[in-house]
C-alpha cells in the first residue's frame, strides 16, 4: 500500500497556538508565555488562544525595524546550591 504525500501545512488567517509556534519558529510553551504577558499580539476564545497572521506579520515587521529590543528572557527559577559538609571545616560539622 503507497502512503499518501504528505501536504503541506496550511497556514490560516487566525492560527491556533500549534499552528501560529509553527508559523514563528518557535515552541508552544515559549508562544504561550508570550501571549500571556502581551508580547505577541493574540486574542483569547474561551480558554484557548487565537493568532492573526497579518498581525504576527505586522508585529515581526515592527520588531525588526526597532533596534535593541529583545524578546523577554525566560528565566526558570534558581534554587540556591547547597553547601556540601565536605566544605565546611571538621569545627564546623562536630561545633568544636
Amino acid at each position: 500500500m503507497k502512503a499518501a504525500p504528505a501536504q503541506p501545512v496550511e497556514v490560516r488567517e487566525v492560527m491556533d497556538i500549534r499552528q501560529a509556534a509553527h508559523y514563528l519558529g518557535i515552541s508552544a510553551d515559549s508562544l504561550y508565555r508570550y501571549a500571556a504577558t502581551g508580547f505577541i499580539p493574540a486574542f483569547r476564545i474561551g480558554n484557548r488562544w487565537r493568532f492573526r497572521k497579518s498581525r504576527l506579520e505586522e508585529w515581526m515587521d515592527s520588531r525588526s525595524q526597532e533596534a535593541g529590543i529583545s524578546a523577554p528572557k525566560l528565566v526558570r527559577s534558581q534554587k540556591k546550591p547547597v553547601r556540601s559538609t565536605r566544605m565546611l571545616g571538621r569545627s564546623a560539622r562536630t561545633g568544636s
